[in-house]
Parts: C-alpha cells; structure tokens; sequence
C-alpha cells in the first residue's frame, strides 16, 4: 500500500467517529477490515474481488515477412519477399464481468492472433476460452468461458471519477501470480499517446507492468472502473504512468459485441480540434477546454441536431470533455443508434442538443472531402482478403489525382502514416492529424505497399 493511501486511510480511521456521526467504521468504508478495526486494510475488498481477475495465457503463429537477397533472386528468381509463419506464446490478464455468461474482458492486444486461449482462475482452474469479439481500435477482446462456479465484478459508472480517487490495480505482471498494487487517479480523458485509434484513458500512478494488460482497476468498494492497458516508461517497465479504459467505454463496446458480434461504431459527423487559449480567444469564448466544431458533415446526426460549425461542445451526458479526442472516442464507443445530449457553447450561449448518433460501419464518402489528392477514388468501409477491417476503394477514375498517387480500384487503406485505420471516419480524422508527407499503408490482394501523398 503506497504511503499517501495508508495515511489518508489511517486518517479517516482515526476520525470516523466524528466524520460518520457514529456509524462504524467498516460499516461506511467496506476497505477496513471486518475483524481488525484497529488495523485498515484493503484484505477485506479483495478478498471479494481478486476471483474475478484471471490470467490469460495464449499461443499463435505470427506471419513474418522476410527479405529475400538480391543475389539469391538473380540466379533463382521469385519474389522479393519470403513469409513464414513463426508461433509465439503470451500471457496477459482479465476480467468476468458476468458469472452466469462465462464473460471474460481483455485487451485485443492479448489475445491478438492467438490460436489457442487459456484462461486460469485465482483456484488453479484452467478452461479454455473462445473470443467473442474484439475491437482492436480501442482495444478491448470479448471472451467466454464455461459458466462454472465463477464470480464477476461489479461495474463502476467510470464517468463519477475524479482526479485523486484511490484505485487498485490487480492483474498478473511478468507472468507472476495475482499482483496487487494502489495509488490514485492521476488524470482523466488521456489520449495523444498513439496506442490505439479511440482512446479516453484512465491514468493511475498504482504500479501496472508487462503482463497487467486486461487486468482490473477498482475502486475502494471493489468495483470495476477499468480495464488496465498500457505503461508508460523508457524501457517498458512502471514509473507511476499507467493507462486504462473506462468502465463505461469498454461497457458500451462489449454491450456491442455480445449483440451484433462486432463493434458498430457511432458518427456524429463533424471535424474540430481541441480548445486552448488561443482559440478561446480568438472565438471570444468563456471556456478553454472542450471540443471545437470546425466543419459538420451535410445530412449527419450533428447536422440533423443542429450543430454548427463555430460551436464549442463542452459535455456529453452530462459529462465534461478535455477535447476532441475524448469527444471522438466517446462518441465511437457508445456505437451507432445511440441518443446522447451534447452541451454546446455558441456565440456565448449554452445550449443542449439531443443526438441520435449515425452508423460510422455504413458510410460511403468520395474522397475528396478527406484530401483533394484523393479526388476521382470513392470509399466505403470494409475489409481486406484477410478480414481485416479497412477504407476499400470502390471506385476511381482514370487519370484523377487518387490515380495518379497510385490508388486503384479494390485497394483497402489500412494505415495512415503507420496509424491503423478501420474506417472511413478514421481515415478522415488521420489524415487531419497529418502533418507534411502522408503515407498510406494499403492492402493490394496479397501484397502490401505504401502510397506517399506530398
């Protein structure tokens, strides 16, 4: 237990009596223990929760490409490349959300590729588990596993966090055991960190390593608030800089997968930037953080509600927003046909507006409102000849700029500037991003080259 939790908590137990107004002390703060008043401690919450987290063993093959030398090729021929396959073992962590379902959350980074999932429980059981879903944009995997005696963890509502909350971190780094660590909410709505394309990140300085990703941050009464997934540090090792999803986020993308057996993003239909001084100033508004509305798709569901372009969007249900990165991922997880209320700042007045959020997986766009190096290609979302997700040309004209940078009808774009992409939306918010020289990594039936836009 770091030293600034075992403080605060000996505080409030020295205090309880005039704090609770004579309510006992683990009666108002399920982390002391039961049978020990005079010693706080969190045994009693984990002993309630540590069942749920699990560890997550996988083995796959890996597909490698490989450099064949030019003089090898000059006496026998063949291709320039050779690709082999290579198997890989891993391990990981996760979480049951539900005991009655066998539900089991991790992160699509664990389970990437994996042939063969083993899920091992905190009472030695092993069982195999089957991946429902995944969504590798925000990173969270689906699993299942025989409902057997199982016990889940509760969720939190992730969007009630705030800045110094304490949070425990459970998961299995370096392969070990279970592994407790604490600490507090450090910040809230991280994104900008290029670990996957939506992202909203709960940051926590309680210790998360190699082998915690999938694992369970939790709050005091032992409930969910995230799903831990990244570090932060030079040699991938913990220095108080840990990330993970919310709760919330990584709620509405299971709720997704479980019912469609894919995540269909949502689209509000709008590009804009994040708000800083500079532009609260130049926008003579009363805000310096939020969501600034640059332009708004004709016929979305921003258009549809009435967004303009100008306005500042500062909530989400209610909820405040650091940016626009935080609105994006937000807006991607609650997945298409939700209704959501937006708090927009115009010309100095407040308003509310309710959304019903468009489908991001049904949209076809002609690729000049994304680049005009584009023009003469038409895009729609959808997949290579290995299933993966991507923004397919499925139109270009002759002699256009998309013809001549390279672009053919069929290509699949799955990467801008070695940032994947999935969808249309994506592509777009990428490209935005881009600065100088853009290159897009496309899928040509088996092959795959890049196509450099200047």
């Amino acid at each position: 237990m770091n030293t600034l939790l075992r403080q605060a908590i000996v505080i409030v137990g020295l205090s309880s009596a005039s704090l609770l107004a004579g309510m006992s002390a683990h009666a108002a703060l399920p982390f002391f223990s039961s049978d020990k008043d005079e010693i706080p401690s969190l045994a009693p919450m984990l002993e309630e929760t540590t069942p749920a987290v699990v560890s997550i063993s996988v083995e796959g093959t890996q597909v490698a490409r490989q450099r064949v030398p030019d003089m090898f090729r000059y006496f026998f021929g063949g291709p320039s490349e050779q690709l082999q396959e290579r198997p890989f073992r891993g391990l990981g962590s996760g979480v049951i959300i539900d005991a009655e379902k066998g539900y089991v959350v991790t992160n699509s980074h664990v389970v990437a590729n994996a042939d063969e999932i083993t899920v091992t429980l905190t009472d030695g059981r092993e069982m195999s588990a089957k991946k429902l879903g995944e969504d590798e944009q925000s990173d969270v995997a689906l699993l299942r596993i025989e409902p057997d005696d199982l016990t889940a963890v509760k969720l939190a509502n992730s969007d009630e966090l705030r800045v110094g909350d304490f949070v425990v971190a459970i998961g299995n780094p370096f392969g070990l055991s279970q592994t407790v660590t604490s600490g507090i909410v450090s910040a809230l709505g991280r994104s900008g960190l290029n670990i996957g394309g939506y992202e909203d990140f709960i940051q926590t300085d309680a210790a998360i390593n190699r082998g915690n990703s999938g694992g369970a941050l939790v709050n005091l009464r032992g409930e969910l608030v995230g799903i831990n997934t990244a570090i932060f540090g030079p040699n991938g090792g913990n220095v108080g800089i840990g990330f993970a999803i919310p709760s919330n986020m990584m709620k509405a993308l299971v709720d997704q997968i479980v019912e469609f057996g894919e995540v269909r993003r949502g689209l509000l239909g709008i590009l804009g930037s994040d708000v800083d001084a500079g532009l609260a100033e130049a926008m003579n508004a009363e805000v310096n953080i939020g969501a600034f509305v640059s332009e708004v798709t004709p016929d979305s569901a921003a258009d549809k509600a009435g967004l303009q372009a100008g306005d500042i969007i500062t909530a989400v249900n209610g909820n405040k927003l650091s940016g626009f990165q935080e609105l994006r991922a937000k807006v991607a997880s609650l997945g298409a046909g939700a209704e959501i209320t937006v708090e927009v700042l115009r010309q100095g007045e407040r308003l509310e507006l309710d959304v019903t959020l468009g489908d991001a997986t049904d949209m076809t766009v002609t690729a000049e409102e994304i680049h005009p190096a584009l023009e003469g290609a038409e895009l729609s979302n959808g997949e290579d000849n290995r299933g993966n997700r991507g923004v397919e040309v499925t139109a270009i004209e002759q002699r256009s700029p998309a013809a001549r940078i390279g672009l053919q009808e069929n290509d699949v774009i799955v990467g801008v500037n070695r940032t994947r992409v999935e969808t249309v939306t994506d592509l777009r918010a990428n490209i935005d991003d881009a600065a100088g020289v853009i290159a897009l990594n496309v899928r040509r039936g088996n092959a795959t080259l890049y196509l450099v836009i200047r």
